[in-house]
């Protein structure tokens, strides 16, 4: 086999790979000077692949460590990639860029990647089911971490200015609450009530991509890519947002959290339309519940440590966002099924959202 028949037969396996060429050309772009446009770009569509190497690696890291410990590793780093863009951007004191994020991850996961795998799935499959009492479970902590982003907003009015010791201590004090709530939601799911993510199958465990070692050099190598793209991406925004007219609102709520998040996405609704509408659905909420009860109030603490404190007051149009989506999941998906209209009636509201936020002056 030639040169060029490994190369097509590389890319041909896995197409995100092709994603992989963005690395040296966003290298090439920062070095060259091709202006800062390239550069996000370039950094943009690099993250995408690592991400999903990320996710790779873990799945294989947890077929090794056994159901307990691998659902351990894939709750905890299941938001890698957008968890290091965001500190990349606290460490730049681009505080309400990572607040835009934070939400949009959350929609995102509700509403693009649960409505795109409800309507995929629901046209090939028809209507499909998943475990009434792990969405009940999930509405309830949805609707719980929705408060939790809400109370220190809609307070802060009162208590005093954003910035003040009294704002930053009720951002502490909920944010202890969100990490204390978000564990115990992860010992349930580990002793009380298995998801298909904290306890994968049996066949997962038989056949692990790769070697032990191999999964290991692949997370730190993907990890350490990810960062150095990530110091790129944010370096760009000002530039972009000055240069094409967004808000760095839009960027954070839209665009971050997509990137972020497209392999994850991806495998939510392709397990869809493989009929394993259980998983998808595990994936698109737990990602959201990581979000906003452990990436958000994790932020909180480190962003101290940096020296440029993230409190959890959110503007109201990403109250309202945030309020909207979580409402029509936990509608839409309380009855334990879901069809291709329930899918469209979710992408619909995140459309509108997105045009309404594209529209905001930067």
């Amino acid at each position: 086999m030639n040169k060029k028949s490994k190369v097509l037969q590389f890319f041909s396996a896995d197409p995100m790979k092709v994603l992989l060429l963005a690395l040296p050309l966003a290298l090439w772009a920062h070095l060259g000077h091709w202006g800062e446009i390239w550069v996000f770009a370039f950094s943009a569509a690099g993250v995408v692949p690592l991400a999903g190497y990320i996710g790779s690696a873990t799945e294989t890291l947890a077929a090794y460590t056994g159901p307990k410990i691998g659902g351990l590793l894939n709750a905890t780093l299941g938001n890698a990639a957008e968890l290091i863009i965001t500190l990349v951007a606290v460490r730049a004191g681009l505080l309400e860029l990572v607040k835009a994020s934070i939400t949009g991850s959350i929609l995102g996961n509700i509403l693009l990647v649960l409505g795109f795998s409800m309507l995929l799935g629901g046209l090939k499959n028809g209507v499909q089911h998943f475990d009434k009492k792990q969405a009940t479970n999930h509405a309830i902590l949805l609707t719980l971490a929705t408060l939790a982003l809400v109370i220190p907003s809609l307070f802060s009015h009162s208590i005093g200015l954003e910035g003040s010791m009294r704002v930053e201590a009720l951002s502490l004090g909920v944010a202890v609450v969100m990490i204390l709530l978000y564990a115990l939601g992860l010992i349930y799911s580990l002793k009380v009530l298995p998801s298909p993510i904290t306890h994968p199958s049996v066949e997962a465990h038989e056949k692990p991509r790769w070697s032990l070692m191999t999964a290991l050099v692949i997370l730190t190598l993907s990890t350490a890519g990810i960062v150095w793209l990530s110091e790129m991406l944010v370096g760009a925004v000002e530039v972009v947002v000055a240069d094409f007219g967004l808000s760095e609102f839009f960027l954070g709520i839209i665009l971050i959290p997509i990137v972020g998040n497209a392999a994850e996405h991806l495998v939510a609704v392709t397990v869809a339309r493989r009929n394993q509408m259980d998983l998808s659905v595990e994936i698109a909420i737990s990602s959201s519940l990581q979000v906003a009860l452990l990436v958000a109030p994790f932020l909180v603490f480190i962003s101290l440590l940096m020296g440029h404190p993230l409190t959890l007051i959110f503007n109201q149009f990403e109250l309202i966002a945030i309020g909207a989506g979580v409402l029509i999941t936990v509608l839409v998906s309380s009855d334990g099924e879901s069809n291709w209209l329930e899918g469209a009636a979710l992408l619909a509201v995140y459309a509108i959202l997105g045009l309404a936020f594209f529209l905001m002056p930067a």
